[in-house]
């Protein structure tokens, strides 16, 4: 099994061992706002954290780690040029797979302009993203994003994720990857298994969002248990909870 997203810098190390004793043998962590982003530094310093010392306590526990580096819509400095001065190398790193998370928070300009620069960064690397959609109006938000989408980048090197029953049948048909995130106060297994009941598994990749929020490390094995009790194939089971992660990440 693979967890498509967490935020190792917030969780401690018995978490990994916690994971890999669940089946969890790979993990991509994201980018986001762990702190007060007020300068570049900080987040220079974050997307470091993440290339070294997450990837250490996540190998010493048997768990790889790959990285997903970029400018959460929450974490925006003021001196956020600085960052993009950084990005592109940083990208090059062969421990990150994507860019990501990305997107919009309240769609502010300036949001709206970080995206549009880091998706057009996507296109020229060649590099998968994976993008955030909101807690609050995430059915509108996520409309914009996928506009936003559409104007700047091919859908199939995006994930869209936390998606849920507000906005699946939005997306469903749009040809991005669809990051089914369940974690407390986001989605349960249920929830999980009831929306690949309804729609299928072709796009989806199970994540856990695993985070300094309410979290539950073993949300993707929970999810994978539900679905060997509803009856789903293996090769379902295999395409969502790592098969899928594999092919969209190039891992």
């Amino acid at each position: 099994m693979i967890d498509a997203h967490i935020h190792a810098d917030t969780r401690p190390y018995e978490d990994f061992e916690k994971i890999a004793i669940a089946g969890i043998h790979a993990a991509i962590t994201c980018a986001h706002d762990p702190l007060r982003m007020s300068t570049a530094d900080v987040v220079l310093d974050h997307f470091h954290r993440l290339l070294n010392n997450d990837i250490s306590r996540a190998g010493e526990n048997g768990l790889k780690l790959h990285v997903a580096l970029g400018i959460h819509p929450r974490s925006i400095s003021k001196d956020f040029e600085k960052v993009f001065e950084k990005l592109e190398y940083l990208l090059k790193n062969e421990l990150v797979v994507a860019i990501g998370e990305i997107g919009l928070e309240k769609a502010s300009k300036s949001e709206i302009e970080i995206f549009k620069r880091q998706l057009l960064l996507a296109e020229t690397l060649d590099m998968k993203t994976i993008v955030h959609t909101p807690r609050v109006n995430k059915r509108e938000i996520t409309k914009i994003t996928v506009q936003i989408i559409e104007e700047n980048l091919d859908p199939s090197m995006v994930l869209i994720d936390h998606v849920d029953k507000t906005i699946v049948s939005d997306l469903i048909d749009f040809g991005t990857m669809l990051g089914l995130t369940v974690q407390p106060k986001k989605m349960n297994p249920d929830e999980a298994v009831s929306i690949m009941q309804e729609y299928g598994f072709e796009r989806f990749i199970l994540n856990s969002d695993m985070s300094s929020s309410p979290s539950d490390p073993l949300s993707v094995p929970k999810t994978v248990h539900k679905m060997i009790l509803a009856e789903f194939e293996d090769r379902i089971i295999n395409r969502v909870s790592s098969e899928n992660a594999i092919q969209y990440f190039r891992i």
